[in-house]
């Protein structure tokens, strides 16, 4: 039997919590040290299939840490342009399974129209915010440039990554979750999600900027992973100037950043930052 989980309205945007007795599992462990053995208890992240159902229909199945699944449903939703605003979608209840959870949503009939024409059915992996579509077309979806006119300094990139950590709180337990944060132009970050895929946590993010009406255009994004095309993608689609990663870019991160307008910066870390794609977005380059 399905057990519904009730979805409250959206909590005050601050730092992410999980839903009760989900993100963090704690599993029997043998720790080996030297000639030592000993048995210990461990917290590992959660990671399970998350489908998403519009209007009775399953769309797509990721890989996900189950919490903040309103936000994740939500910026999914956007970032695949399923949906243009969050108000024309209505997540309609949460169901807990037996091997996953089930997202269960509406949309206004014009844009499930839309929907239906595009339809895939798709198994995303943690690792990987793409897979699964069925035409180049779809993969690298073209988007219009972002108007934003902002410029981040560079002590407000550092700042923002350097806070990212204490958001963190499922890495802290596990070692095994990434983080998006959300910062605006002075660098003080004002959310943070957390999932073990970290096109997941960027989704989570996404949503929760829109389910709280805090405009994306000012501010720009800090991940804890490398910058590759999904994220990127996703980042353009919310509106969202500038995205800094903790790690490398890809070339095709690059190569989309440039046509829309964000800016790529990476290799946040030890005081110093490379800037890959549309310099003018950090104010010291224009």
């Amino acid at each position: 039997m399905d057990h519904a989980i009730t979805c409250a309205a959206p909590a005050p945007l601050i730092l992410a919590q999980p839903l009760a007795n989900h993100g963090v599992r704690h599993v029997a462990a043998t720790l080996c040290t030297g000639a030592t053995v000993a048995g210990r208890e461990e917290a590992i992240i959660d990671e399970v299939p998350v489908g998403l159902v519009y209007a009775g229909d399953l769309f797509a199945v990721m890989l996900a840490t189950p919490t903040d699944l309103e936000d994740f449903a939500t910026g999914f939703s956007l970032s695949e342009g399923i949906v243009g605003r969050a108000d024309e979608l209505a997540v309609t209840s949460i169901d807990e399974l037996a091997d996953g959870v089930r997202i269960r949503m509406e949309l206004p009939v014009e844009r499930l129209a839309t929907l239906l024409r595009r339809k895939r059915n798709l198994m995303g992996g943690s690792g990987c915010g793409r897979c699964g579509t069925d035409s180049f077309a779809e993969t690298l979806r073209p988007l219009d440039p972002i108007p934003s006119t902002a410029r981040i300094a560079p002590e407000a990139i550092r700042r923002a990554m350097a806070a990212l950590p204490s958001g963190q709180r499922l890495n802290r337990e596990t070692g095994a979750v990434h983080a998006a944060g959300f910062a605006r132009p002075d660098g003080e970050l004002v959310a943070v999600r957390e999932d073990v895929g970290r096109h997941n946590a960027l989704d989570k993010l996404i949503g929760a900027l829109a389910r709280d009406r805090l405009d994306p255009t000012g501010g720009f994004v800090v991940v804890s992973s490398r910058c590759s095309f999904e994220m990127v993608h996703k980042t353009a689609a919310a509106g969202i100037p500038l995205i800094a990663a903790i790690s490398a870019p890809t070339s095709l991160c690059v190569d989309f950043a440039r046509t829309v307008g964000v800016g790529v910066v990476a290799f946040v870390r030890d005081g110093r930052f490379t800037v890959y794609a549309v310099p003018s977005r950090v104010a010291t380059l224009a």
